[in-house]
């Protein structure tokens, strides 16, 4: 023992001696991998775990040591995954990256990943998921992708993960879930749909779910119509086990008449549809090669029907079926089938061929569909051989340059102002102005005209009195005179005496016929007696002119 021990000893020297030129090699290729796989910059490293939470990263550090079997980068600004990020990380098992920017998962991202078992992707801004994305992770159990932006759910997504045990998907915006979405995942216990946009699901959709323990629905504007029928009945048996109190609670949103209500305490008799009705017009069109050609289906029914074009096979067209079917009938089942399938509107039913050919005669059916059946239609599309599109118009000849009109030749008739040439455009613009002119001055004469005419009216109203000083004038001395427009004038006539006198009996009985005699003799007596009061009346009115001078005489106007 103790020889062992000193040859042990004794050799030790011998043996390094006899090593040396090839342990140094070796230390140094493990110095240079501690270092370039050590600890990333401001991440701390513990164990098996490396912390690179919160710090504004924008990509995957490089430097994670390979061994890693936790990574925890949250709360950063990391946009995408690519497949070189992840794929010296042979030993990593959990990987928790919620709360980032990510939007894009590259095919393969987690190829080198086979012994993740938990992978956080939750808050992000993904929008899409295929198979591809989770190839590798066969041993994966836990998967976060909750807070996205998923809208739909595409067949065979999830067929790698059939150990998968935990599926969130909650607070998305998921529309559709295909049928074959969740193929694959027979170990999955926990599915979590709440709070998306789900309107209606499938009850195959959730047939590959043997293992499932826990479903939750509650939180989407649920459709309540037949195709919800088999969950109301689901949820009164075998969903006893698998959803909670709170977790029953799926209440509709539509139709009206039941919103608000539970799937629970609606009567099976109101979870109904309506068949759709589809109409094509015309059924059949005549084309000619080169034309672009738009076909519109139109299509009822509850819920809204998704509708499709097919072309239909030479030969295959059943009997009951073809364009003598009557529109908007349910088709008749083993009806034709397509053969090349159109990417058609849903929304406006609209098939749309461009640059037509020999090759696009032919039927074509358009297909409704909803959870209450099926309708078809075809479509019968003829193309003319006969007559080719017209050829394109010949271009407008122009004048030669030695012409003296440089104008260009523009159709008989037309009213198109940029076909005329700059001078007769001129011309045109100073004709429009003179005119304007002209409407301008005449209409600055006839307001003049007008002015004019309301002066001479107000002056018209006018009294006009003339100073006279050839004595004292009376009202008995006025003559009135009117001119051809009706205006009355008064002139003085000196002829007339002051006052007037009435010396003619009979001039008086002509203008009183009904006077008694009586009163006629008393006024003759009267106007004799004032010829002799005339002559004080003057000398009065001689005296009154001498104490006030001068002497006043109207001529009045009106």
């Amino acid at each position: 023992m103790r020889w062992t021990g000193r040859a042990a000893r004794g050799a030790r020297p011998l043996s390094c001696s006899k090593m040396a030129p090839f342990a140094s090699p070796l230390l140094l290729l493990g110095l240079l991998a501690l270092r370039t796989h050590s600890c990333p910059t401001t991440c701390r490293c513990y164990s098996m775990t490396v912390e690179c939470g919160s710090l504004g990263l924008k990509e995957i550090p490089a430097s994670i040591p390979p061994s890693t079997q936790t990574v925890f980068l949250q709360d950063n600004g990391i946009t995408q995954i690519h497949q070189q990020d992840l794929a010296a990380l042979w030993g990593l098992q959990y990987l928790y990256m919620q709360n980032n920017s990510i939007s894009a998962l590259e095919a393969g991202a987690f190829r080198s990943q086979q012994h993740l078992l938990e992978l956080a992707l939750n808050g992000n801004r993904i929008h899409l998921l295929n198979s591809s994305i989770f190839k590798g992770l066969e041993h994966l159990r836990v998967l976060y992708l909750a807070g996205n932006q998923i809208t739909k759910l595409l067949d065979s997504t999830f067929c790698d993960l059939q150990r998968l045990q935990e599926l969130h998907l909650q607070e998305n915006s998921i529309e559709i879930l295909e049928e074959r979405a969740l193929v694959g995942l027979s170990s999955l216990a926990l599915l979590d749909l709440s709070k998306n946009n789900l309107r209606t699901i499938s009850r195959t959709a959730l047939r590959p779910l043997v293992s499932l323990q826990v479903l939750r629905l509650t939180a989407n504007p649920w459709r309540c119509d037949c195709a919800l029928h088999w969950l109301a009945a689901w949820i009164k048996e075998e969903g006893q086990r698998l959803l909670s109190s709170l977790d029953k609670k799926i209440v509709c949103s539509e139709p009206p008449r039941l919103a608000h209500q539970s799937l629970m305490d609606v009567s099976g008799n109101s979870l109904i549809c309506i068949p759709p009705v589809v109409q094509v017009e015309p059924l059949g069109v005549t084309a000619r090669l080169g034309d672009d050609l738009r076909v519109l289906c139109q299509a009822s029914g509850y819920p809204q029907p998704l509708v499709s074009w097919r072309k239909v096979a030479h030969g295959r067209a059943g009997p009951g079926t073809g364009s003598a079917k009557p529109l908007g009938r349910p088709a008749v089942p083993g009806g034709p089938r397509s053969e090349e399938r159109f990417d058609a509107d849903t929304g406006s039913g609209m098939l749309f061929l461009t640059n037509i050919t020999v090759a696009h005669a032919g039927k074509y059916e358009c297909e409704a569909s909803n959870p209450g059946g099926a309708a078809r239609v075809l479509f019968h599309l003829t193309v003319n051989l006969s007559q080719p599109p017209p050829p394109p118009p010949p271009p407008r000849a122009y004048p030669a340059a030695g012409d003296v009109s440089q104008e260009p030749l523009y159709d008989m008739e037309s009213m198109d102002f940029q076909a005329l040439s700059m001078a007769t455009q001129t011309a045109i613009a100073v004709g429009i102005s003179l005119l304007a002119l002209v409407a301008l001055l005449l209409l600055a004469m006839i307001c003049q005209k007008h002015s004019k005419r309301k002066k001479a009216q107000k002056d018209e109203n006018v009294l006009y009195v003339n100073d006279y000083s050839d004595g004292p004038t009376t009202f008995a001395q006025l003559e009135e005179y009117r001119d051809e427009r009706g205006h009355a004038m008064f002139v003085i006539d000196r002829t007339k005496p002051l006052f007037a006198t009435y010396k003619d009996p009979e001039g008086l009985a002509g203008a009183f016929p009904g006077l008694p005699e009586s009163l006629q003799d008393q006024a003759t007596q009267t106007l004799e007696g004032e010829e002799e009061g005339e002559r004080e009346a003057n000398e009065l009115f001689v005296n009154q002119g001498l104490a006030f001078q001068p002497q006043i005489a109207y001529e009045i106007h009106c």
